[in-house]
């Protein structure tokens, strides 16, 4: 199952990444690392490579998404997307797989 991307957060991507100028970074690269508040926190880059051994690969909506094996136990089923309201704007995370996550969004346990 993986991560899913809506469109709104794949256009983002790209946006930024047109952005950045920066031809070298290919992909968005989706994982997960200790810390924050809940324990563990959302790890979101961008990167120029992968590896087929440690790391998963798809392509959504035009953007490659890459995640290690690792964290894609704790970020199956997760839907990446992008929000803009009044009060915040910024890539929103809804993981089935969190039991419990924080006010802000950015951290989880599981």
């Amino acid at each position: 199952m993986g991560i899913t991307l809506t469109e709104t957060a794949a256009s983002e991507i790209k946006r930024v990444m047109g952005e950045q100028n920066r031809p070298e970074l290919k992909y968005v690269r989706v994982g997960v690392a200790g810390g924050g508040c809940s324990g563990f926190q959302y790890a979101f880059d961008f990167t120029g490579s992968y590896d087929e051994k440690v790391d998963t690969f798809s392509e959504q909506h035009g953007v490659g998404v890459v995640v290690d094996k690792k964290s894609d136990l704790f970020l199956d089923g997760t839907t990446v997307d992008f929000y803009t309201g009044l009060e915040k704007r910024g890539f929103t995370f809804n993981n089935p797989n969190a039991v419990k996550s924080c006010g802000c969004g950015s951290s989880f346990s599981a």
